[in-house]
């Protein structure tokens, strides 16, 4: 008997989430917690290389599993269970991740395939439309192509893993970036059902577990600091950042809204938005490690680790911001540029200074981006044309 074709949601009003995903998200607020520990353990180039791996597989695992959940909603009975399979083994591979590069690379490893080949594997029985079905054909060819160099790396030990892993990255990357080719098999997304809203408020909600951890972060190191006006200073300096983060993100999210429901192209919409949420929340752990260095350390030279944190950390999420609203709406406030000048000057020209005055000094850069560019920034237009070629169902470019 054949698997008759699911009728996926076209509508890009926002679908309810459920609290099965809300569940799922609980995770992923352990998994970012785990790396801004991880990489706070051991700030140094590998220790951010090896983090940046982690966090790029986990990234993957969310987005990918929340993309499917798009495509079949959480309501259905096979959504749930495939779910509720990716919530028990995530929860695994992300206990893992401050000894995966040690002795808990099998399993972080096996969990991650697990998830990545059988949730992919998964979509391909539930009856896809065939634009979708193709898409994640595609995919699976992908993932399984890098599976070896995966394995490959939980079996070595050392730099030999993490080139290894980062080598399966990379591969993983590509193929998302450029929508999974294949020799010969083109698809095209215009016009595509996809529930875009939905998929926007599932990334809205990862948003705030990233600031989520940035608070607790706060926190944490506040309860472990001596109460002294120091402490209180720096406290407030790191709260006040974070602050102004959410406003930056969440003043133009109702505009973002509007471009959803407008688009002949939600699909490329909501790999644009994919993409902004990985280096934002990037940019986030990496705030998140800068205010718990601050508070624990804040008369200290702030130094060059500190100072890449503190404001690269900031610079990464705004730059996105501004990445992903020129793709979506063709304009760009003066504040923006000025705001990511100001705060490449200044994280340069710090490293000497003591860190609670340049955690102040990338504080109020940030702040003042939030006071000057309105929330509701440019024209509101209808969706971008888009002059290039249309992209891939699922998830890229026409190929």
């Amino acid at each position: 008997m054949s698997t008759p074709i699911m009728r996926l949601t076209g509508d890009p009003a926002r679908r309810e989430v459920t609290p099965l995903e809300l569940f799922f998200d609980l995770v992923y607020v352990f998994a970012i917690g785990q790396l801004s520990h991880r990489l706070l353990a051991d700030p140094t180039w590998t220790g951010a290389a090896q983090v940046l791996v982690l966090y790029l597989a986990v990234y993957a695992a969310w987005a990918y599993t929340t993309w499917a959940v798009t495509l079949v909603p959480a309501e259905n009975p096979r959504t749930r269970r495939m779910l509720t399979a990716v919530i028990v083994l995530g929860l695994f591979m992300n206990a893992a991740i401050p000894r995966a590069f040690d002795d808990a690379g099998w399993v972080f490893v096996g969990t991650f395939l697990l998830i990545h080949l059988g949730r992919t594997g998964w979509l391909l029985t539930v009856g896809l439309d065939r634009a979708d079905h193709e898409h994640f054909v595609r995919v699976l060819v992908w993932f399984a192509g890098a599976a070896p160099l995966w394995l490959l790396g939980a079996a070595a030990h050392g730099g030999a893993r993490s080139a290894w892993w980062a080598a399966a990255v990379v591969v993983e990357l590509v193929g998302t970036l450029t929508a999974h080719p294949l020799p010969g098999r083109r698809l095209n997304s215009r016009g595509v059902a996809f529930a875009g809203g939905h998929l926007l408020e599932r990334g809205r909600l990862f948003v705030i577990i990233a600031l989520g951890e940035a608070v607790l972060t706060t926190g944490t190191a506040l309860t472990a600091a001596p109460y002294e006006p120091m402490t209180l200073l720096t406290g407030c300096v790191a709260l006040t950042g974070t602050i102004a983060l959410f406003w930056l993100f969440f003043g133009r999210s109702e505009r973002v809204v509007r471009h959803f429901q407008r688009t002949d192209d939600p699909v490329r919409a909501g790999r644009s938005g994919v993409y902004n949420l990985m280096a934002s929340v990037a940019g986030l752990i990496a705030v998140a490690v800068a205010d718990e260095r601050v508070i624990t350390h804040p008369g200290e030279h702030a130094g060059s680790t500190t100072n890449l944190l503190l404001f690269g950390g900031p610079a990464l999420f705004i730059a996105t911001q501004t990445w992903h609203g020129a793709t979506l709406f063709d304009d760009l406030h003066w504040s923006r540029p000025v705001a990511l000048s100001a705060l490449v000057v200044a994280g340069a020209t710090t490293t000497a200074a003591p860190a609670y005055l340049a955690a102040a000094i990338a504080a109020a850069i940030v702040v003042a981006l939030a006071a000057f560019e309105p929330a509701g920034t440019g024209r509101s237009p209808g969706p971008r044309r888009h002059r290039g070629p249309s992209c891939n169902a699922g998830e890229g470019g026409r190929h």
